[in-house]
């Protein structure tokens, strides 16, 4: 069977490629719906090194992403049936390790083919099944929910338990979920959002506070923090996270930045404080975050709000009309029709 892969060669330039797939054991998946993450847009932008560049690509982008399965040899799924794909691909077992941060774990995008294909051929276990009703444009980014969901957990399983407040630093829309998700794990807790842009605090509605970061009362105090910002600024963000927590607090960090940045390690000694950092996701995660969707409806509602842009893809300009118009948003989702 013929499949079509279109891969970024290099910066802004796509390429359709051909491979035949073996019918095996394997189920087949056909995208629908592609959501582009920042990942996808160090890539195309050519914001990686030129070493990294060299060694990932050619390489079909994309880790977020919903389809239909067209084949199940195993009985497992319907044929038409929804699944969220999952981009973590484990080679190993490992009790102690999760999949995610395994060495030789793989990552659609990143390290193997992404879902910029007619056809994905995947195992059984690297597929949830999506509820009935749900709304494909925000389900299409359902793996980026999931990582703020993986650091939620993390985050509750080692920090302590006085919880009274919990500051999210970032009002992007990784910022905007993981507060989302806070306040859906912990109602009773009061969570305040941190950010630059005004109108963008003006969407965290669902927040006990919001402030800018040039404005944070000197007095405020928090238990816990998380870093949702990335990049250089990143190392300013950490550093206020430092300067406001409480004795014993756990910071959660988030962002990705392609360079070191300086943190105040005196205060975090001072302090005692814990610094979890969380990457990615795993199946487990994808399954606790399809239950809180059933037990919490309303953070769809929420959710339907980063949906930004939305691109009816037929051919490759479509594709780089899609990335373009991402480049240019200034909150919310861009999504990929993929048709």
């Amino acid at each position: 069977m013929l499949n079509t892969i279109y891969r970024l060669v290099r910066p802004r330039q796509f390429e359709i490629v051909f491979d035949d797939i073996t019918m095996d054991d394997r189920i087949l998946v056909r995208p629908t719906h592609l959501s582009i993450c920042n990942a996808d847009q160090r890539y195309y932008q050519g914001k990686r090194s030129e070493d990294i560049l060299r060694q990932k690509l050619p390489m079909a982008l994309i880790h977020e992403g919903i389809g239909k399965v067209i084949y199940d040899p195993s009985g497992q799924f319907q044929v038409g049936e929804k699944v969220v794909m999952i981009p973590n691909v484990p080679y190993e077992q490992d009790d102690i390790i999760g999949e995610n941060y395994r060495r030789s774990s793989k990552f659609r995008g990143s390290s193997m083919n992404g879902f910029m294909q007619e056809y994905v051929q995947t195992t059984s276990d690297r597929l949830v099944r999506l509820p009935e009703g749900m709304n494909d444009l925000v389900a299409s980014f359902t793996e980026m929910v999931s990582v703020c969901y993986h650091a939620i957990s993390r985050f509750d399983r080692t920090a302590h338990a006085r919880r009274e407040t919990i500051g999210v630093w970032g009002d992007g829309n990784m910022g905007y979920i993981t507060a989302l998700l806070l306040k859906a794990r912990f109602p009773e807790t009061k969570i305040y959002a941190f950010g630059v842009t005004e109108s963008k605090l003006s969407d965290f509605s669902f927040v006990d506070e919001t402030y800018k970061v040039s404005e944070i009362p000197e007095d405020l105090t928090i238990d816990h923090g998380f870093e949702c910002v990335g990049g250089n600024a990143s190392g300013q963000v950490i550093n206020q996270i430092i300067d406001h927590i409480n004795p014993e607090g756990t910071i959660g960090i988030l962002g990705v930045s392609e360079d070191p940045v300086p943190i105040n390690t005196r205060m975090v000694l001072e302090k005692g404080l814990r610094i979890l950092g969380t990457s990615r996701s795993g199946r487990d995660d994808f399954l606790g975050l399809i239950e809180l969707y059933a037990s919490r409806p309303g953070i769809m509602e929420y959710l339907e709000k980063l949906i930004g842009g939305v691109v009816k893809v037929k051919d490759i300009k479509d594709v780089v009309a899609a990335f373009e118009m991402d480049i240019h948003k200034i909150m919310g989702k861009t999504i990929m029709v993929w048709d």
